[in-house]
């Protein structure tokens, strides 16, 4: 399992190759492995001990894995087909009523003055909507159009299912301002067994709640009010709602400024709109237009059969409950974070999955209603890979109209720069982890493994532990114990360990053969996810963990022994809250200059109300995910709106971002954003930053938008030009009740000179001021992140903006540091350079140093296993890395095709490169501008094709300003920003056996920049 070998470095260079073969699914993670050959010798499962394809990391979050299968995301039907035939968005050239300010004779202007809500009953409303109604009609008849969905508030179209010739037509009417191929979205939700409820039903009182009077998350007493969220309506675009909840159980009037509906359907009926669920509608036409279904168990109508919506409303504004029982174990009070705020429910997944031409309806619907908020945790795959998309549009329009967007981040931590809804008009929320919930397993041998469970433990002395795979048969698989693979009598009373697959069907194995507990664990790591199994699991998450678990079991198949109990030292995360491991990172790979994730909320272990229908008959549960985070915000930008009613989405979000504090083990913005949310501070944050309504309309037309030009509380350089100083403005504006002198400070930044003019300013309430933010690289790393902030501290508020800075030296990357230097590796016969600056050009090189290769034997270990330091199967060779030294190159290689080796590159105790992923008798790992110390490759036989294994390891450490065999670098004598060109290192004389490295240096116009770590063999010159 490799990322590739030295003849193809080239190849896994390439970032999309790359990132897709990390990562599948809808907000899952995943990466795949090649199968071992045929004939390999093993256990008798043929691949090993895990099957081809268990190197997927598996979706724990949002609920996914309620059901057997679970943790695999609906598979939507593609909205077009090959020949361009399909659901499409058309968007209309003229504005919808949220943004249309006149023009037209005879229609008065329907968009709303600041400050001021649209009303779409006016007569100026209504009389708009009938001009549009006659344009949409119009065009749709001159191309020979049935339309589907109609949108006139937030966005101005319709969705349709057309050929490529009428899309072809659409787009060149003058009156079409974009035809667009509708996108599937959604949440790794799966649709649950069949469940029928009668429409007309009158539920029984809810089990598993005991809803109290008014009480605050901590179940204090409260009266509703501004800071409970009182008069706020939060809209919800999900999979629907399970009306009967506690936490939707009591009779409100509607705001007199709501226009919505209740949309009955089945199992849905007009009472279920009791005053907290104000109104409730259902979007399916083009999901059903474009071939989708209604899955087995879902229902046509705004109720939800899997409870991903149900929870994500009951965060946001679910009323206090005084104590949560789940299968029978108390967690105490819950409540929404504006428990007074009511729900308006849009239901546009069907079984996790829709179109976005059916959430753009539901955008329409909630804004024409009269939400003030809308939450919207919905992503696409492996985030956005586009700006100003239709539903980003709708999402403007509602922003411009004064509803407060906030949307999930995504749950693809492992790569970053996967965000999703990273538009700069919508507060993207990543998730924090805030409860421990830590349990320890102690192994025979005196080992404590620390991870995590949301069940009771036995605790007590030491039982006799079995992995599954020595409990029943492998055929079935038994390693991941899945259902019917046990052997009861092995597993009695003892601990079972699984590897992980489908965690709720292997509980349920190993509870129904009488096992006493289960260890779930994970071969390639996994993320820090609990849920609720009503049998005692503990899950360890990381790849660390997993090889000291399953060596320790190779060690003891007959006598190993484990205790577990509730309980950790904390060293399961850095600390809380902290950000969770799944929550999806920055920077923005779309635009230069929007910064995403914009704040990080909690995330992680969220009890909230669910489905019942899709998850175990329970009324509560526990989900994982950034959609969990994103309503603790529209729950928070709800009482913000409610205490401030003045307030714009754009200084409603500032509040929350420059009063947000710092996560516990990174202050980094591409992890945390502006932080962890602090509402109590964002009620009151001196100062706002927000860009003007004109800013984001032209940023929304632009054809490739950047963005570092929008008044938003951050600065994002993701690409800058590192060898001349960048320019900004940030408009400061006190939301106070007093003047205020603030005085500006940076923060971190290391090598960064970064200046604020004026250094200070004094405000009069609702008075502003425009600061001139002058960024230049000083001594900072090229091709890398800094990162810092600015903060202004008056005498009584402090507001901070986080600042992250990339200077694009030879290769741009949207993504962050956490994986290959792309771009850096080169082969010296044809090497490829992408500049980020314009100027004179030249170079410098160390000429060719060889690597050096020793021979080695281990003794095989087991077939198929984990890599621990430890175990039997791994060589350890260590290397010293001296000051000064620009790359770090270490290869493995067997001649064996029988034998797949594994590398990892530590640091000390820190993994520093790994390359395990793919089978392969070739590895390598390597490390650019290394710091110096002491490094140690590990080789691991992962599946050894006999008792001994012999391999060469390779390795070359070049210095930065070291001479070795002379080489002529050959440039051109000029770059050009963005404007990639060609060199060549080709040696003085010719090279003996083997392969050689080098390193090349560039400079311009006296400004030094790190160029490459270059290859080459003597073959590649004849």
């Amino acid at each position: 399992m490799a990322t590739g070998t030295s003849g193809n470095r080239l190849r896994r260079l390439a970032i999309p190759t790359l990132v897709f073969a990390l990562v599948t699914g809808t907000t899952g993670v995943a990466g795949t492995a090649s199968a071992a050959p045929a004939g390999s010798a093993g256990n008798g499962s043929g691949a090993g001990y895990f099957t081809a394809g268990s190197e997927e990391k598996v979706t724990l979050t949002d609920g996914a894995d309620r059901r057997p299968g679970g943790h695999r995301a609906a598979t939507p039907k593609t909205a077009v087909d090959e020949n361009g035939s399909g659901v499409y968005v058309v968007e209309l050239a003229e504005d919808p009523l949220t943004t249309y300010t006149g023009g037209v004779s005879g229609l008065a202007r329907t968009r709303p003055a600041a400050g001021n809500r649209l009303d779409v009953t006016s007569a100026s409303s209504q009389a708009y909507r009938r001009h549009l109604d006659a344009q949409r009609t119009a065009v749709a008849a001159a191309a020979g159009v049935k339309v589907n969905a109609v949108y006139t508030t937030a966005f101005n179209g319709f969705s349709a299912k057309l050929t490529a010739q009428q899309a072809t037509t659409l787009r060149a009417d003058k009156r079409v301002r974009a035809v667009t191929a509708s996108q599937a979205l959604g949440t790794p939700t799966t649709p649950p067994a069949a469940t029928t409820v009668p429409a007309t039903q009158t539920p029984a009182a809810p089990a598993g709640a005991d809803q109290s009077a008014s009480t605050d998350r901590t179940g204090r007493p409260t009266k509703p009010s501004p800071s409970t969220g009182a008069g706020m309506v939060i809209g919800v675009l999900d999979t629907g709602i399970w009306p009967e909840s506690a936490s939707f159980d009591k009779k409100m009037p509607a705001p007199a400024t709501w226009h919505g509906t209740c949309q009955t359907g089945v199992a849905f009926v007009a009472e279920h709109c009791n005053g907290k669920i104000v109104g409730a509608r259902y979007f399916a036409d083009s999901w059903l237009a474009g071939g989708g279904s209604v899955p087995e168990g879902e229902f046509l109508s705004p109720r939800d059969a899997a409870g991903h919506g149900t929870h994500t409303a009951s965060t946001a504004a679910g009323l206090p409950i005084s104590n949560v029982t789940i299968d029978g174990r108390r967690f105490g009070p819950v409540s929404g974070v504006a428990p007074d705020a009511q729900i308006a429910v849009y239901k546009v997944l069907w079984g996790g999955m829709g179109y976005d031409a059916d959430i753009i309806a539901g955008i329409d619907s909630a804004v024409a209603d009269g939400v003030q908020v809308i939450n919207f945790s919905i992503g696409s795959q492996l985030g956005d890979w586009e700006a100003n998309t239709p539903i980003g549009i709708a999402f403007l329009n509602a922003t411009l109209s004064g509803v407060f967007v906030a949307a999930s981040a995504g749950n693809t931590g492992i790569v970053s720069g996967a965000i999703s809804n990273a538009a700069p008009w919508v507060t993207t929320v990543g998730a924090a982890v805030t409860n421990l919930d830590e349990a320890t397993i102690k192994l025979g041998d005196g080992t404590k493994l620390v991870g995590g469970s949301l069940d009771a433990l036995p605790g007590g002395d030491a039982r006799p532990m079995v992995f599954g795979d020595q409990a029943g048969s492998p055929d079935l698989g038994a390693v991941y114990c899945e259902p019917g693979s046990l052997d009861p009598a092995k597993i009695k009373g003892k601990v079972v360990a699984c590897a992980l697959s489908d965690t709720f069907a292997s509980a349920s194995e190993v509870k129904e053969k009488g096992g006493a507990a289960m260890v779930l664990f994970d071969p390639v790591g996994n993320y820090r996810v609990n849920s609720i199994y009503n049998f005692p699991v503990v899950y360890l998450p990381t790849e660390k963990q997993a090889g000291q678990l399953f060596n320790y079991l190779m060690r003891h198949r007959t006598d190993a022994t484990a205790s577990v109990r509730t309980g950790g030292d904390g060293s399961s995360v850095p600390g809380v809250p902290s950000v969770a491991d799944f929550s999806s990172t920055g920077p923005d790979k779309v635009t230069f200059g929007v910064f995403k994730p914009d704040l990080v909320a909690p995330g992680s272990d969220i009890i909230a109300a669910v489905s019942p229908a899709g998850n175990f008959g329970r009324q509560y549960d526990a989900y994982s995910g950034t959609s969990m985070a994103s309503p603790y915000v529209a729950g928070a930008a709800a009482i913000l709106h409610a205490t401030h009613p003045d307030w714009s989405p754009g200084r409603i979000a500032s509040a929350l971002r420059t009063t947000a504090t710092d996560t516990v083990g990174t202050s980094s913005p591409l992890d945390q954003g502006s932080g962890f949310i602090n509402l109590a501070g964002a009620t009151d944050p001196g100062l706002v930053i927000e860009p003007t309504a004109a800013e984001l309309v032209a940023f929304s037309e632009a054809a490739e938008p950047d963005g570092k030009e929008l008044n938003l509380p951050a600065i994002s350089l993701r690409e800058y030009d590192g060898t001349r100083p960048v320019t900004l403005t940030r408009t400061l504006t006190n939301v106070g009740n007093a003047r205020e002198t603030y005085r500006s400070s940076v923060f971190g930044l290391p090598g960064m000179k970064v200046t604020v003019s004026p250094a200070s300013v004094t405000l009069a309430p609702g008075k502003s001021a425009t600061v001139t933010i002058t960024v230049r690289r000083g001594s900072a790393p090229w091709d890398r992140y800094v990162t810092g902030s600015i903060s202004w501290h008056g005498r009584t508020h402090t507001a901070r903006i986080p600042v992250a800075a990339r200077p694009w030296g030879i290769t741009a990357r949207p993504y962050g540091d956490d994986g290959e230097e792309f771009g850096r590796m080169a082969n010296g016969a044809f090497g490829l350079v992408q500049p980020g600056f314009t100027g004179p050009l030249t170079g410098r090189s160390t000429g060719y140093t060889p690597m050096q290769r020793e021979s080695y034997s281990i003794p095989a270990g087991v077939y198929g296993g984990v890599f621990d330091p430890k175990a039997s199967g791994v060589k350890k060779v260590d290397f010293t890395v001296p000051a000064d030294t620009a790359g770090i190159v270490v290869e493995a290689n067997t001649d064996d095709p029988n034998t797949n080796l594994d590398l990892y590159l530590y640091k000390g105790d820190t993994l520093v490169y790994s390359s395990d992923r793919f089978w392969t008798s070739s590895e390598q790992a390597y490390k650019f501008l290394p710091e110096p110390g002491r490094y140690t490759a590990y080789v691991f036989a992962q599946m050894p094709g006999g008792p001994v294994v012999d391999f060469e390891l390779r390795h070359a450490i070049i210095g930065r300003n070291a001479k070795y065999s002379g080489a002529t670098l050959t440039l051109p004598a000029t770059s050009e920003r963005g404007q990639g060109f060609n060199f060549t290192l080709k040696p003085k004389k010719p090279l003996a056996e083997g392969e050689f490295w080098a390193y090349t240096e560039y400079r311009t116009n006296g400004t030094v920049v790190p160029g490459n770590l270059v290859y080459t063999q003597q073959s590649s010159w004849q």
